[in-house]
C-alpha cells in the first residue's frame, strides 16, 4: 500500500497513460459544413471506455520538458492560471474554469474539452494562460505541453466571488467544497487492489466539460478513465450549495481479473485525536482531516468506526448488502480541539457517499496506514462488490457525494462523540494492570438521550467482543454533553485483535449508533 503526500499532491499516483486524439479528430469533424449534427454526452465517453478496454493498456510516458519536469513542489505551485483567462463565461453562467501547469509530481498531460452546442473542443494550451511567478525558463515552453488537470470557481461563498469548487488533479482524484469549508478528503473515481502492494491508480485521461448557460445550477463533467485493470467513464453532476452533492455515474470496464474493485473510493488523514495519543510531542490536542467511518446499513442499523494511526497497516471489512450509504467524518467542530490557526481541521468538509440503487452483496472496506507526522493520507474507504466484473464485462454504478459540515445530523439516533481508551483501573490507582486488558470508554449524545438523563437506570449497555472477553461495563450519565458515558474494560490474548461493539438501549429500543473499535492484545 502507497503512503500518498498530502503536500507533495498525492504522491505516488501512477503513471499516466499516453493521451487519446480521437476527441479532436471528433470535434474536427463535428465543426464541418453539412456534417452531420451530433450531440456530444455519456454515450459517446462509455463507447470510448469500451474500445479503450478491448486494447492493451499503453504504459507509454511523453518526455515533459527538462524545465517543467524538475519543479520542486513550491516552485511549482508558484506557476497560476490567470483568472481573467477563466473559461466557461461566455455564455453567462456562473461557473468559470481554471487550468493546472503541468510540472513537479503531475508529467502527464490530460486533453480537457469543452462541449458547446454539442460540439467537444480541446482547450488548447497557451502559456499566456498563466502567470509563472518567480520560475525563469531558458527556452520558450513548447506550444502542445498541455495541461495537468482543472478546477471549476463558482461564487459559494459570495455572490460577487467565484471561489474554488471543485479539482480534479492526478491520478483519478477530485476534491469539492461546500459553504465555508476547507479542502482535507479526497474522492477518488476507482481503487483497485486497495490495502495490497499491487495497488493500482487508475487515472483520468480525458474530459469535457459542459458549457453552462446563463441559468444553470450545476456544472456537467464526464471523464474518461484507463488503467492496467480496467477502463471508465464517468459522468459528474455538481451541484453548489451548502453541502455540495456531485451525481455520479460510472460505467466500469474489467481489462482483466480484479481482485478488489474499490467503488466510490475516499482518502484522508488520521495522525493523532483523543482516542489516540502516541504521537504527543506537539501543542495541538488532535490532527486529522477525518475522525471516523459512518455506515449506513443495508438492515438500517448505523455503525461508528472512529479512525485510528495504527502502528501496522490495518484493514477491516463491513459486510453489507445494498449499504445505504457510508463516508469519513470531521464530526468535531470545535477549533479547541485543534488549535491549528492555518490548518483549521474544524472546517473540513465530511463526505457521504450515497447509492441511488442497489449495489448488492460486498463489503465497505477501511484501509488504516501508520504515519509519523499529518503530511501522509493514511485513511482509504471504498465499496467492495462482492463480484467485480469480469474481463469484457462492464458494471454500472450510480451515487452522490455530498460534503457535510455537520455529520452529526445523518441520522435521528444518539451518536459517538468521543471515544478514549486507559488502563482498566481507578484513576490514580497503583493497582497492576494485565496483560491484554483495557479499558475502553465513549461518550454518547444527541438523538433522546438527555431525555433519559431524568431516570438513568432505564438505560442499558449492549456490548460484545469478537474475541476475548468482557470485564466489566458500566454507564454513567454526562450531563456535560446531556448524554451518557459508556466504559467496557475488555481482555484480549496478547497478540490478538478483536472488534469490541457498543450501543445503549431502553429495552429492546436501540438509543444509539453501534460503535465499533478494533483493539489488539498489548
Amino acid at each position: 500500500m502507497v503512503h500518498l503526500s498530502r503536500r507533495n499532491l498525492l504522491k505516488s499516483l501512477g503513471a499516466f497513460a499516453s493521451l487519446s486524439q480521437a476527441s479532436t479528430v471528433l470535434a474536427q469533424q463535428q465543426a464541418q459544413p453539412g456534417s452531420p449534427a451530433a450531440t456530444f454526452g455519456y454515450e459517446d465517453v462509455v463507447r470510448r471506455a469500451r474500445d479503450l478496454a478491448a486494447a492493451p493498456f499503453d504504459p507509454r510516458q511523453n518526455q515533459l520538458p527538462e524545465a517543467l519536469a524538475k519543479l520542486e513542489f513550491d516552485t511549482w505551485r508558484d506557476i497560476r492560471f490567470k483568472p481573467d483567462r477563466a473559461l466557461l463565461g461566455s455564455g453567462g453562467g456562473p461557473f468559470r474554469m481554471h487550468m493546472f501547469h503541468l510540472g513537479f509530481l503531475f508529467q502527464k498531460p490530460v486533453t480537457v474539452h469543452i462541449i458547446r452546442d454539442g460540439v467537444a473542443t480541446p482547450v488548447r494550451y497557451s502559456s499566456q494562460l498563466f502567470d509563472y511567478g518567480k520560475n525563469r525558463f531558458d527556452k520558450p515552453l513548447p506550444v502542445n505541453v498541455g495541461f495537468a488537470g482543472f478546477r471549476l470557481h463558482y461564487p459559494l461563498n459570495d455572490p460577487k466571488i467565484h471561489d474554488e469548487l471543485i479539482a480534479f488533479l492526478g491520478a483519478s482524484y477530485f476534491r469539492f467544497l461546500g459553504r465555508g469549508q476547507r479542502y482535507g478528503i479526497s474522492a477518488r473515481a476507482l481503487a483497485i487492489d486497495i490495502g495490497s502492494n499491487q495497488e493500482e491508480f487508475p487515472v483520468f485521461r480525458e474530459f469535457w466539460v459542459e458549457m453552462p448557460d446563463k441559468e444553470a445550477t450545476r456544472a456537467v463533467i464526464y471523464g474518461l478513465l484507463d488503467s492496467p485493470s480496467a477502463t471508465g467513464a464517468y459522468q459528474f453532476f455538481v451541484y453548489p450549495s451548502e453541502e455540495t452533492t456531485v451525481e455520479v455515474v460510472a460505467t466500469v470496464i474489467a481489462r482483466k481479473p480484479i481482485a478488489k474493485l474499490g467503488v466510490a473510493p475516499l482518502t484522508s488523514m488520521f495522525f493523532m485525536g483523543e482516542n489516540d495519543r502516541r504521537f504527543i510531542d506537539d501543542f495541538r490536542p488532535e490532527v486529522h482531516d477525518s475522525d471516523g467511518l459512518l455506515i449506513n446499513s443495508g438492515s438500517g442499523e448505523w455503525i461508528w468506526r472512529p479512525l485510528r494511526n495504527p502502528k501496522e497497516l490495518a484493514v477491516s471489512a463491513f459486510i453489507e448488502k445494498d449499504v445505504k450509504g457510508f463516508g469519513l467524518m470531521q464530526r468535531d467542530r470545535t477549533f479547541e480541539h485543534y488549535e491549528d490557526l492555518e490548518a483549521a481541521y474544524e472546517l473540513r468538509p465530511s463526505y457521504w457517499v450515497e447509492p441511488r440503487d442497489g449495489w448488492g452483496e460486498g463489503h465497505v472496506e477501511l484501509v488504516e496506514l501508520p504515519t509519523a507526522d499529518e503530511a501522509n493520507d493514511n485513511i482509504v474507504v471504498a465499496w467492495v462488490p462482492k463480484q467485480a466484473p469480469e474481463p469484457g464485462q462492464q458494471a454500472v454504478f450510480r451515487y452522490g457525494i455530498r460534503a457535510i459540515t455537520d455529520a452529526t445530523a445523518l441520522h435521528s439516533g444518539g451518536i459517538a462523540t468521543n471515544s478514549y481508551q486507559a488502563a482498566p483501573r481507578a484513576v490514580g490507582s497503583p493497582e497492576p494492570v494485565r496483560p491484554g486488558t483495557r479499558r475502553l470508554l465513549v461518550d454518547f449524545d444527541e438523538g433522546d438521550l438527555a431525555y433519559y438523563l431524568g431516570d438513568p437506570s432505564r438505560v442499558q449497555i449492549d456490548a460484545s467482543i469478537s474475541a476475548g472477553r468482557i470485564l466489566r461495563t458500566f454507564l454513567v450519565p454526562n450531563t456535560k454533553i446531556q448524554g451518557f458515558r459508556a466504559g467496557v474494560d475488555v481482555e484480549i490474548p496478547v497478540g490478538q485483535t478483536a472488534d469490541v461493539r457498543v450501543f445503549l438501549r431502553a429495552g429492546t429500543k436501540a438509543l444509539t449508533e453501534t460503535w465499533i473499535y478494533p483493539w489488539k492484545g498489548e
